[in-house]
C-alpha cells in the first residue's frame, strides 16, 4: 500500500500503524505499533525522549483504547531504543540476545560522549555535530530489554500471532523482523534502508543478503523499513542490489592490493546517487575486507566516524 512520507503516524490497515521520520537520514528512524484485543506492540522507540514522547503523543488515541503492554527492539543502536525509558511500567522489552548485549555496550552516555569530543580533529567533530546534532543524550537513561530471544519467537497481541525472526548479524549484531502474517506486514528494523545507504556494522554481507531473500519469501504486501518510506518487495530488491555491488566492488580492490580507505573512494556509487549518507561506503568497505582476512583488526568505532567524516568531506557532503 501506499504511505505518504510525511512525519508522524500512518495507518496501514488491520489495527496496525507505522510511525515515520523523514528523511531517514543518521538518527531519524521509523517505529511501528501492532494493535488487537485491547493491547498494543511497540516496534522500536526513537533516539530521544523528545521524539519519543511526541511519538507516544500521535498514538494516544489508538493506546487510550490499546495501551501499550510490551515493545520489540530490532537492535540494539540507540536511534531505535533509547526511547525505552518512557515505555510504560512493566511493559515487557523484547529484543534478540545479541541486540540487547549491543545496547549495553553502546549506551546513551557513550553517544553522547562522541558527540562532545573534539579529540579526533574539526574535521569529525563538524560531522558529528552535523549527524548527531539534532538530538538530546544528555537525560536519557538507558532501559534494556527485559525479555531476550535467539532464532525467532511467536508473541500474541490479543490473538493475533506476532512473529520476531532474528536475521543478524548483519546491519548490527542482533538483527530481528516482526512479521503479522494476518495483515501481510513486516517491520524490518534496519534490513532495510530505502532512500538511505545501508550500514554493514557487523556483517557479514551474505547474512544480509539472505535476511533480505527472507522477507521476500514472507511474500508481505506492506514493509516498515528501520529508515525511509513504507515500501514493498522493490525495496528489498534495491537493498540486495547495493550490498552485492559494493561486496563485489570492494572484493576486487581488495584482491588488487587497495587499501580500504583507497577502495571506499574509487567505487562509483552513481547507480546510488539520489541516496542519502553515501559515506557509509567507508565502513561498508571495511566491513567487506575484515570478512576477505579474518585476521584484520576492526577498527574502534570512532575510527569508522573519522572514516566516514573524511570520505563526506573529499566527496562534496556524502548527503
Amino acid at each position: 500500500m501506499r504511505v505518504a512520507y510525511e512525519r508522524g503516524l500512518h495507518e496501514l490497515g488491520d489495527g496496525l500503524l507505522a510511525y515515520v521520520q523523514p528523511d531517514g537520514t543518521w538518527g531519524w528512524s521509523n517505529a511501528g505499533l501492532i494493535t488487537a484485543g485491547g493491547t498494543s506492540l511497540l516496534v522500536d522507540t526513537l533516539f530521544d525522549l523528545e521524539l519519543t514522547r511526541e511519538m507516544f503523543d500521535a498514538m494516544r488515541p489508538v493506546t487510550d483504547l490499546h495501551p501499550i503492554d510490551a515493545a520489540m527492539n530490532t537492535h540494539g543502536n540507540g536511534d531505535h531504543c533509547f526511547g525505552n525509558a518512557l515505555l510504560p511500567d512493566g511493559a515487557e522489552i523484547y529484543a534478540t540476545a545479541g541486540a540487547a548485549a549491543e545496547l549495553k555496550a553502546a549506551p546513551p552516555q557513550l553517544v553522547n560522549a562522541l558527540k562532545q569530543t573534539d579529540e579526533l580533529g574539526p574535521e569529525l567533530s563538524a560531522y558529528i555535530r552535523r549527524i548527531f546534532g539534532p538530538f538530546r543524550f544528555e537525560d536519557v537513561e538507558l532501559r534494556p530489554p527485559t525479555a531476550t530471544f535467539e532464532g525467532a519467537l511467536v508473541l500474541k497481541v490479543g490473538d493475533r500471532p506476532v512473529h520476531l525472526i532474528e536475521v543478524g548479524p548483519a546491519h548490527t549484531d542482533g538483527d530481528a523482523i516482526v512479521h503479522v502474517p494476518d495483515a501481510g506486514v513486516v517491520f524490518t528494523g534496519d534490513i532495510l534502508f530505502i532512500e538511505g545507504t545501508p550500514i554493514v556494522w557487523a556483517g557479514p554481507f551474505s547474512n544480509w543478503l539472505s535476511a533480505c531473500d527472507r522477507i521476500l519469501a514472507l511474500g508481505a504486501r506492506t514493509l516498515v523499513p528501520g529508515h525511509g518510506p513504507v515500501t514493498d518487495a522493490s525495496g528489498v530488491r534495491d537493498v540486495k542490489r547495493y550490498l552485492t555491488y559494493v561486496h563485489d566492488e570492494a572484493r576486487a580492490r581488495f584482491q588488487a592490493g587497495m587499501d580500504a580507505e583507497q577502495a571506499a573512494d574509487d567505487i562509483d556509487l552513481s547507480d546510488f546517487a539520489g541516496w542519502g549518507d553515501a559515506e557509509r561506503i567507508a565502513v561498508n568497505v571495511e566491513t567487506v575486507y575484515r570478512e576477505l582476512d579474518p585476521s584484520r583488526q576492526p577498527p574502534a568505532r570512532p575510527e569508522l566516524f573519522v572514516r566516514m567524516a573524511r570520505w563526506a568531506a573529499r566527496h562534496g557532503g556524502g548527503h
